[in-house]
């Protein structure tokens, strides 16, 4: 099975080397020196990855073959594609890739169908669960442990307890400001 594990970014510095989104819960083992990533053009690919580091914050990585701005330039955007068993799990338990939780049934805790996981949406600061209803329509739900409060891989199902207005139009709306006849 093939992953994304991350997406190449610009060019950083005259040497060939890159920023990277990482998009893995494991970059020290999946864009470790050495690897070799599948890519995505294709036409860019395969790249073996041959040093990486961490400058300011932000991932670098130098491929062998790319020694300039201008060819590491011509990677931007680029996806980078690992090869996975598919039945390798991440370390942690409450951990789950992408591909484990695409296609499980959303279930309320009380067995109420809401819908089935079609994407999993990796934004800066949580990832989102799209979930299409039954009657076509898609809602997202927050892939956070006081909403998402089960994953079964067994019985194929996530149980949800949604906030008010999450999945449903009853809202409730609160306001501040005191009742004063004004």
């Amino acid at each position: 099975m093939q992953l994304v594990v991350a997406r190449i970014g610009r060019a950083h510095g005259i040497k060939g080397e890159v920023t990277v989104e990482v998009r893995t819960d494991e970059p020290e083992l999946r864009l470790a020196p050495g690897a070799v990533l599948a890519t995505d053009p294709a036409s860019a690919g395969p790249l073996t990855i041959e040093t990486g580091r961490v400058h300011s914050g932000r991932l670098l990585l130098r491929f062998e073959g790319v020694r300039d701005r201008n060819a590491a330039e011509a990677l931007r955007n680029t996806l980078l594609i690992a090869d996975v068993d598919p039945d390798e799990r991440p370390e942690e338990p409450d951990e789950f890739y992408d591909h484990q939780l695409i296609d499980l049934d959303v279930v309320l805790a009380d067995g109420t169908v809401i819908g089935r996981i079609t994407e999993v949406s990796h934004l800066p600061f949580q990832d989102l669960l799209v979930v299409e209803r039954p009657d076509g329509g898609e809602v997202m739900i927050p892939f956070v442990e006081e909403i998402v409060t089960d994953v079964d891989l067994a019985e194929q199902k996530a149980v949800v307890v949604p906030p008010p207005g999450l999945i449903d139009d009853r809202a409730e709306i609160v306001s501040s400001r005191e009742e004063d006849g004004a």
